[in-house]
């Protein structure tokens, strides 16, 4: 067997974090949803954090006995412009290390990130307004943004759900007279057009508050209810089946997952780089920063600096 052959392994059904997207018109229900899942799966109101883009509204939630299932107290930050990957980054993994890897991290709302400002499309127009820059070469630097965005939301060791609001989707159709004229499709999440392909389950929340699955893993494919907190207990329920998962490990660079490969096990990637560098680096990161601990030493040399050691 050769060293690519050793990368494969019998698979096993492991217990899994949940990944979810909330997708619906505005007064849909998706916050609301979303506290009652998040409740769902913890049992524990404190241990529950969401990321307000939305002026505070998720606050009017809190400690709710008038809803047709009470509240309690969630952890709660605002995120005010401007909505810039970076932030929207640090906000979640602070969420993640408040709530514990049991908790649930709610992003209310992911859409934001994209097109408001200081999101993945403003970032994309400063670049391409830079001399020697153009709208190609913007998206190109834009679109590795937005994935660092979503291995960010990915890669934290507790639950996830993203709400993302919707808008009315259109496209140009000859009709029978042989002119173009535009039809309605539908309603689009706002967001890069793949981003529910990152989500494990997406569920799309009409005005009438029912949720519809349009991508499941689970159980959900022909779910069509009200979102309650029993929704929650039924995916926590599921989602502890199995084996439990080996350790993962993270860059502390790019977000991550350390994978293995031929020549050195995650956790052995995880541990030397941690020796070398002070942090835990990918392959692809730790090769930048052996390259820039040489440019460093290069420079030092040339200006005749002692080595650091």
């Amino acid at each position: 067997m050769n060293e690519m052959q050793s990368l494969f392994k019998p698979a096993h059904r492991q217990k899994a974090k949940l990944r979810m997207a909330l997708a619906g018109v505005s007064g849909g229900g998706k916050t609301l949803g979303a506290l009652y899942i998040a409740y769902g799966i913890t049992g524990d109101w404190s241990r529950v954090a969401l990321i307000d883009t939305e002026r505070e509204r998720a606050r009017l939630y809190a400690e709710r006995s008038d809803l047709p299932y009470p509240t309690g107290s969630f952890l709660h930050a605002t995120l005010d412009p401007p909505y810039s990957v970076e932030r929207y980054k640090m906000y979640v993994q602070a969420a993640a290390q408040a709530v514990g890897p049991q908790g649930v991290v709610i992003i209310d709302s992911l859409s934001p990130a994209w097109n408001n400002e200081g999101g993945v499309l403003d970032y994309k127009e400063q670049v391409a307004a830079q001399r020697g820059k153009n709208s190609y070469t913007a998206w190109n630097e834009a679109g590795q943004l937005q994935n660092s965005l979503v291995n960010t939301i990915l890669s934290v060791p507790c639950h996830t759900i993203a709400t993302l609001r919707v808008k009315t989707e259109y496209a140009l159709e000859t009709n029978d007279r042989g002119k173009q004229q535009p039809v309605k499709l539908g309603l689009a999440p706002v967001q890069r057009d793949d981003m529910e392909y990152e989500f494990d389950i997406v569920l799309n929340i009409g005005r009438d508050h029912t949720a519809t699955a349009s991508k499941d893993v689970t159980f959900l494919d022909q779910f069509g209810q009200v979102i309650t907190p029993e929704l929650g207990e039924r995916l926590i329920g599921w989602l502890d089946q199995g084996q439990d998962p080996p350790k993962r490990y993270y860059c502390e660079d790019c977000g991550q997952r350390i994978m293995d490969s031929p020549k050195a096990t995650a956790e052995r990637r995880a541990q030397v780089t941690k020796e070398e560098f002070g942090r835990q680096l990918c392959e692809h990161c730790t090769r930048i920063a052996y390259a820039r601990r040489k440019r460093e030493e290069a420079e030092r040399n040339d200006s005749g600096e002692p080595a650091q050691n």
